[in-house]
């Protein structure tokens, strides 16, 4: 189920949250964990079958690691079977296709028999629910973290709707007190509602005609080099506004629940170096790479070269975390790159003695070059698209499409508004935290509205993260 459909808004959001509050405190987490099972395997049954056996694995491995008389040892073991189990269901929906078919590339080319590569269908948010249970495991294990007092609760956690299928990973010591004992106040509930619309309209209104912009450009074949970047600059406002609306989308919803989750995204286009970028794009998954990869693996205290060894490992995983594709490992080799130059410089940008405007700028630069890697379909076309860019491939025929698709007022508008929202610094969340008045109500009201007409007449309509 999708967040920005007439199903979840006007059945299944309202149905549930009626239920919700008609239940006793005690029961709400049994309808959280009901409620999203329903949600998520509205796309295919089966995707709750997986997810509902992991749970059942991990809740059962917690209470193994913290039984009393555990010692360290078996501990260890238990995490260790815990990790592996978690991560080789994982790799097999999300990698064994794309190793399989790497394989069967390097069986050619030496001129031996290749194999039949079975098909995998991938259940969608696999890799964050995984992270979720993951993240428990190990705070159990470093004490950072209390077992869950029930299989209810912890369900609840792992299958909780808001944030199950594209984020933001959420932790359960920091979700843990909220889920024995939260607070229900119409200010958190009026702000959640807020915080969704707004997100909702980021999508609807921002993301999508951004997106068809930029798929109109990326499958035109030699694209001249103005369509070029205006299609990249499409997409990186489309992979912006679709993420982040539907993190803040998820951040409303839990509000709605008396839950409190944490901003996924700052205002990264403003970012004055990648380093700075990173803590503010999907902050969440930055900071579990950070304190369960990064720190792990000895981060900054095991001299520079083993730092600058961490940082690549770090973003290789996170590059391939998002996609089992060759571009996606090259994304993040080029962000571990950018990363490790600047902490060789005191985590300063080689652009760092520029005007701010121009840092900004230089940053965004950056990023909008690694777009590229994301949207196209492999790295060839990626090559080919970095040709179109800067004039160095053939162009080919003026393509009707594009010009009948990108270069329209509206969508001109819609990039203009695009440009001007990522370079501001005021966000959805500050909004969301002033108090309500009748002349927010009123803005609020015709935004969700605008929101819900545009919506019945677009035919293009993804959420790029389910993907990831």
């Amino acid at each position: 189920m999708v967040f920005t459909t007439q199903i979840f808004v006007f059945y299944f959001l309202p149905l549930f949250l009626l239920v919700y509050y008609q239940l006793p405190r005690g029961w709400r987490n049994v309808w959280i964990t009901v409620g999203s099972y329903v949600f998520y395997g509205w796309w295919e049954p089966w995707f709750a079958g997986i997810m509902m056996f992991t749970t059942v694995m991990d809740f059962f491995w917690g209470r193994f690691i913290t039984r009393p008389g555990a010692t360290r040892a078996q501990q260890k073991l238990a995490v260790l079977a815990c990790v592996v189990t978690n991560l080789s269901l994982l790799g097999f929906f999300k990698y064994y296709m794309f190793a399989a078919e790497t394989l069967n590339r390097i069986l050619a080319a030496v001129g031996a028999e290749q194999f039949p590569v079975m098909q995998v269908v991938l259940p969608i948010g696999i890799s964050f629910y995984t992270f979720h249970s993951l993240t428990y495991i190990i705070d159990l294990y470093r004490g950072h973290a209390m077992p869950a007092k029930s299989f209810s609760v912890f369900s609840a956690f792992v299958a909780l709707f808001p944030d199950l299928v594209a984020g933001p990973i959420i932790r359960y010591k920091t979700l843990a007190a909220q889920l024995h004992e939260r607070e229900h106040t119409v200010a958190r509930f009026a702000s959640g509602v807020t915080l969704f619309i707004l997100g909702f309209a980021k999508k609807i209104l921002l993301a999508n005609p951004c997106g068809v912009v930029a798929d109109a450009v990326f499958e035109t074949a030699n694209p001249c080099a103005l369509d070029a970047w205006v299609g990249v600059l499409a997409y990186a406002f489309q992979i912006y506004f679709d993420f982040c609306g539907y993190s803040d989308m998820a951040v409303g919803l839990g509000r709605m629940l008396g839950f409190e989750f944490l901003k996924n995204f700052d205002a990264p286009y403003r970012s004055e170096s990648i380093t700075d970028l990173w803590r503010r794009w999907h902050i969440s998954l930055s900071s579990v790479l950070r304190d369960y990869l990064y720190i792990a693996l000895g981060g900054n205290r095991k001299g520079e070269r083993r730092t600058y060894f961490n940082l690549a490992v770090v973003m290789l995983l996170g590059g391939l975390w998002h996609g089992a594709k060759w571009n996606f490992i090259v994304w993040g080799a080029y962000h571990g790159l950018l990363l490790a130059l600047e902490r060789a410089r005191g985590k300063r940008s080689f652009y760092a003695a520029w005007p701010r405007p121009l840092r900004i700028g230089g940053t965004f630069l950056l990023m909008l070059l690694s777009w590229v890697l994301f949207r196209a379909d492999d790295l060839g076309a990626a090559l080919s698209y970095y040709g179109a860019m800067f004039g160095l491939s053939p162009v080919g025929p003026v393509a009707p499409l594009v010009a009948a698709t990108v270069y329209t007022p509206y969508r001109l508008l819609i990039l203009g508004v695009c440009a001007v929202l990522v370079f501001q610094p005021r966000q959805a969340h500050d909004w969301a935290q002033a108090p309500v008045t009748p002349g927010r109500v009123v803005v609020l009201t015709l935004l969700f509205v605008g929101s819900l007409m545009v919506m019945f007449s677009q035919a293009f309509n993804p959420f790029l993260y389910f993907q990831f």
